[in-house]
């Protein structure tokens, strides 16, 4: 059984080893580690955030950052495959709580 936030529970944690892309002192980018496209980077805030709609005021740096990665990666992807997709899932679509953003490309595996 996958736990609530997987993120926090194994990646940040260091219990699951990742393949990083990018990281910076809030952020980190990385391979999925179960992907469902032929490209799937994850950006996740180092930061519990359970979603994109319970972001805070106070989170709007963070916020900014996260994005910041997410457009560099988008960027990486898009030049070496011609185009992206950059999607954050809400309620029942997120399996982790954790807010996170999949940069992706391909048709679904």
């Amino acid at each position: 059984m996958m736990s609530e936030d997987f993120y926090c529970d194994e990646v940040l944690s260091g219990k699951t080893e990742v393949n990083k892309v990018m990281e910076t002192e809030n952020v980190l980018a990385y391979y999925h580690t179960r992907p469902f496209w032929p490209v799937h980077i994850v950006a996740i805030p180092k930061k519990h955030i359970s979603s994109l709609i319970t972001l805070e005021e106070s989170d709007n740096e963070l916020l900014i950052e996260l994005l910041g990665v997410i457009k560099k990666v988008a960027k990486l992807v898009t030049e070496e495959n011609g185009a992206c997709r950059v999607i954050t899932n809400l309620g029942d679509y997120q399996d982790s709580k954790h807010l996170h953003w999949h940069i992706v490309f391909g048709e679904p595996l």
